[in-house]
C-alpha cells in the first residue's frame, strides 16, 4: 500500500490543479489496489473505562505516526446529544492527551455539525474550554469561507459536481479520526470511521447526500480525499438501532483502534452483529455494506476480513477479540 507520505506529497503538489485535471485527485487510488495491504491491524479493548481504552487501544498498535507532526483530531459531533451521539469528553480528552505523549507538535480539532450549528454544539459540549484547558486549536468548518475549501470531482464519483473538503486537512501533516458506534436511521446505515468523513464537507451539500439513492457510495468517495494516520472507536456504548443522535442503546464495552478505515468499520460491524441490532445489519454481510463496499472498490483499505487481525491483551479482551473475529469471517 502507498503509505500515508507519499500520498499526501501527491495530494498537496496535485491540489491546485483538480479542477482543470480531475482525474489527478483520485489517482492514486489505481496505484493503491495493485499494493493494497495484505493485512492490518485493529486494536481491541474490553472495557468500560474511556481514559484507558484511549491510551491501550493505540499502545496495542505499536506505531508512533504523530512525532513532531501537525494533527487535526477529526471528532463526531453531529450533535451535542450524549454518546454514542456525539465524541464523549473523556475519551477526547485523553486522546488528546495521548497525542502530546507521542510526540505532537500541534493539534488542531476540525468539525462541522449538523443540522444543529456547529458553534452551538461545541459551546454546549464545552469544547472551546476544554481546549483551553488542554492547549489545542479548534476550526469550525461551518464558519470557513468560501477559499478555505478544496474541491474534488473524481470521475466515476456520485456526487452532481463533487464535493469539498477543508483545506487545512490537506495542509496538517496528519489526520486522527475518533468516532463512535451507532446506526444510522437515515440512509447511512451505519456511522462509524467512513461516515466520520461526512462532517468535512459543507453544510450545503446535505440535501445532495440525503436524497441521493448513492448515499452509501457517496459517504466512502469523500474518504478518498484524505487519509487518517489513525482512528480510534468508542464503543463503550452503542445505538443498535436508530441514530445518529438518539436510538437504541446497548452497552457494548469496546474500544477499537487501527488505520484502516474499512477493518475498522468491519470490526464495528462485527460487534453490532454480536450484541443484535437492527435487520440493516444483521441482515447483510460486512463486506457487502455499500459505505464498505465502495471503499473497497476506491483502494481505501483492505479488501477481506482475512486480512484483519485484531490484537488484545488481557483475557477477556482476547475472548471477545475471538468472538468478533469468528462473525467477521462469516459475515
Amino acid at each position: 500500500m502507498v503509505n500515508t507520505q507519499s500520498r499526501r506529497e501527491f495530494l498537496k503538489t496535485s491540489i491546485f490543479g483538480l479542477l482543470t485535471f480531475p482525474a489527478l485527485s483520485f489517482s492514486w487510488n489505481l496505484i493503491e489496489k495493485e499494493k493494497r495491504a495484505s493485512s492490518t491491524k485493529v486494536a481491541l479493548v474490553y472495557t468500560d473505562d474511556r481514559k484507558y481504552g484511549v491510551k491501550k487501544s493505540i499502545s496495542l498498535l505499536g506505531i508512533n505516526p504523530v512525532k513532531g507532526k501537525r494533527i487535526m483530531i477529526k471528532p463526531n459531533f453531529n450533535t451535542a446529544d450524549p454518546t454514542p451521539a456525539s465524541t464523549h469528553n473523556d475519551t477526547l480528552t485523553q486522546l488528546v492527551i495521548e497525542l502530546r505523549r507521542m510526540g505532537a507538535r500541534e493539534i488542531i480539532l476540525g468539525e462541522r455539525s449538523g443540522p444543529p450549528d456547529t458553534r452551538k454544539v461545541m459551546e454546549e459540549k464545552g469544547i472551546f474550554n476544554l481546549a483551553k484547558e488542554l492547549d489545542f486549536n479548534v476550526i469550525n468548518f461551518e464558519e470557513l469561507k468560501e477559499n478555505e475549501w478544496v474541491h474534488f470531482n473524481p470521475p466515476g464519483n456520485h456526487w452532481k459536481e463533487g464535493f469539498y473538503i477543508p483545506k487545512i486537512a490537506t495542509e496538517v501533516d496528519e489526520i486522527v479520526s475518533t468516532c463512535c458506534l451507532k446506526t444510522h436511521q437515515y440512509g447511512g446505515v451505519f456511522t462509524m470511521s467512513l461516515k466520520l468523513s461526512v462532517g468535512m464537507t459543507p453544510k450545503k451539500l446535505m440535501r445532495e447526500l440525503h436524497t441521493s439513492p448513492h448515499m452509501r457510495k457517496m459517504i466512502a468517495e469523500i474518504n478518498s480525499a484524505y487519509e487518517p494516520c489513525l482512528i480510534v472507536l468508542d464503543g463503550v456504548e452503542a445505538f443498535v438501532d436508530g441514530g445518529p443522535s438518539f436510538g437504541k442503546k446497548k452497552q457494548t464495552n469496546v474500544f477499537l483502534a487501527g488505520t484502516d478505515r474499512i477493518a475498522v468499520d468491519a470490526v464495528g460491524l462485527a460487534v453490532l452483529k454480536e450484541v443484535g441490532s437492527n435487520e440493516a445489519i444483521m441482515g447483510k454481510k460486512i463486506f457487502e455494506q455499500e459505505q464498505i463496499a465502495r471503499a473497497v472498490e476506491l483502494g481505501l483499505g483492505i479488501d477481506s476480513p482475512d486480512k484483519i487481525e485484531i490484537v488484545a491483551e488481557d483475557e477477556r479482551s482476547k475472548k471477545y477479540a475471538e468472538k468478533i473475529y469468528q462473525i467477521l469471517k462469516q459475515g
